[in-house]
C-alpha cells in the first residue's frame, strides 16, 4: 500500500470510528433528538481533523440518525410518530423474512450462536438495566440475521435496523416489563428456528415486533411526540 492509500484510509477508518461513538450516545438518548451537531464540536470532542468527522456525519445520514438541511446544519433525527411507523412497517417486512430464512437455512454454527445470545439475554435479565439488556438483545438478533446466509437481506436490516435501535431501546427502558416478554418471545423463536419451522418463526416474529410498534408508539404519544431527557434511566 503507498503512502497516498494510507492517507485516504485513515480518515476513513476514523471517521467510522467516530459514526459507532456518536451513534451509541444517539441510540442511548445522551444527545436528545433535534440536537444540534457541529463539526467544530465534534473535532474538539474526538481530537481529531475535520476530515474524519465529515465522513461519520455522512455514515450517519446515511443510516437515518441525522438530518441536514441547508443553513440549520446536522441535527439529530426526531423522534415522532410519523418516523417510528415508516420504520416498523419496512423492520416487520424484513424481519419477518429474516426468521423464514434463518428457519430454512440455518447451520449448526448458526445454532450455536443463537444459543449463546439468548443465554446471554436470560442472564441480564435479572439486573433489570434496560442498557445490558438491550445490547444483549441486539446481539441474539444479529445471531438470527447471520442465520439467514442472505447478504442483501442482512445488509437491508443493517440499514433500517439502525433508525429502530432508538425505538427498541426505548421500549426497554420505558417499559421494564417488556424484558420478560422479550425473553419468552425470543426462546420461543429460536427454538421454531433451531426446529426449522420457518411459518412459525415468521408468525412469532411478527407478533413479537408488532407488540413492541403498539408499545412505543403509545409512549411518544404520551409525551406529545417528543423523546424525554430521562429515557435512558431505568
Amino acid at each position: 500500500m503507498s503512502a497516498q492509500d494510507t492517507q485516504f484510509r485513515i480518515p476513513d477508518v476514523i471517521g467510522k470510528d467516530i459514526a459507532r461513538a456518536l451513534e451509541n450516545e444517539i441510540v442511548f438518548c445522551d444527545i436528545l433528538p433535534d440536537t444540534r451537531l457541529t463539526e467544530e464540536d465534534i473535532v474538539k470532542k474526538f481530537g481529531v481533523s475535520r476530515s474524519p468527522v465529515r465522513e461519520a456525519l455522512r455514515i450517519l445520514k446515511q443510516e437515518g440518525l441525522i438530518v441536514m438541511a441547508s443553513r440549520r446544519g446536522a441535527r439529530i433525527a426526531p423522534v415522532s410518530v410519523d418516523d417510528l411507523d415508516e420504520v416498523y412497517r419496512c423492520r416487520i417486512c424484513l424481519e419477518v423474512l429474516a426468521a423464514e430464512l434463518a428457519a430454512t437455512n440455518r447451520n449448526s454454527d448458526d445454532v450455536e450462536a443463537m444459543k449463546a445470545g439468548l443465554k446471554e439475554l436470560q442472564t441480564a435479565l435479572p439486573s433489570k438495566n434496560p442498557r445490558l439488556f438491550f445490547e444483549a438483545n441486539v446481539h441474539l438478533t444479529d445471531a438470527i440475521h447471520q442465520s439467514t446466509h442472505n447478504a442483501t437481506l442482512k445488509r437491508l436490516l443493517d440499514n433500517i435496523g439502525k433508525q429502530a435501535l432508538r425505538y427498541r431501546y426505548l421500549a426497554y427502558a420505558r417499559s421494564p416489563e417488556l424484558m420478560d416478554k422479550s425473553v419468552e418471545y425470543n426462546r420461543e423463536i429460536v427454538s421454531a428456528i433451531i426446529s426449522q419451522k420457518p411459518r412459525h418463526a415468521q408468525s412469532l416474529t411478527e407478533d413479537v415486533l408488532e407488540s413492541s410498534w403498539e408499545n412505543v408508539r403509545a409512549r411518544i404519544d404520551a409525551f406529545g411526540g417528543d423523546l424525554p431527557a430521562a429515557a435512558n434511566a431505568p
